[in-house]
């Protein structure tokens, strides 16, 4: 019987011990995974410009996939209490499903077309919206397709930058 339960404590730690592995290799590159295809990525995001018109707040659209590993890298930032603190107090973030777009097997490529991106070459594509529904980041709104290697202040400053001046 002693055996037995000390096995069980034995095999009831092993969990416990991916899950602290598990939690050390997210505290370097976090992971999230909000991509949906069955949203209404148009009325997602009408309804986030109507709340940052109301608000004053940026609106922030990511643009890719759970399949993406820099899509769920940037998403995992942006769960961090830090991240999640200055995007919930300044932006209304929004996350929009493309599928694959670099395969031909795209969806909701309209909403990068609609701000003036032509093409998605890489995911994520971040748009980051005035609350009028202005591109900010015409230049860098593509080339997010490393964001799971980028440093986490650079990503952070990065998005404090476009918020607005108060007072």
């Amino acid at each position: 019987m002693r055996l037995f339960a000390a096995m069980a404590l034995a095999l009831a730690a092993v969990p416990a011990m991916t899950g602290a592995v598990a939690t050390a290799a997210e505290a370097e590159h976090p992971e999230a995974r909000p991509f949906d295809a069955d949203r209404n990525a148009a009325a997602d995001i009408l309804l986030a410009r109507a709340r940052a018109l109301m608000t004053g707040k940026r609106v922030l659209v990511v643009l890719g996939g759970n399949w993406c590993h820099d899509s769920r890298g940037l998403a995992g930032w942006f769960e961090r209490p830090r991240f999640a603190e200055m995007l919930g107090d300044r932006y209304e973030l929004v996350y929009v499903d493309v599928g694959r777009p670099q395969r031909g097997e795209g969806r909701n490529l309209d909403v990068a077309a609609r701000y003036g991106i032509d093409e998605i070459t890489g995911t994520p594509t971040v748009l980051v919206l005035s609350s009028s529904g202005r591109l900010l980041n015409p230049e860098t709104a593509t080339t997010w397709n490393n964001a799971a290697s980028r440093e986490e202040e650079a990503i952070y400053d990065y998005f404090a930058d476009f918020i607005p001046e108060t007072g």
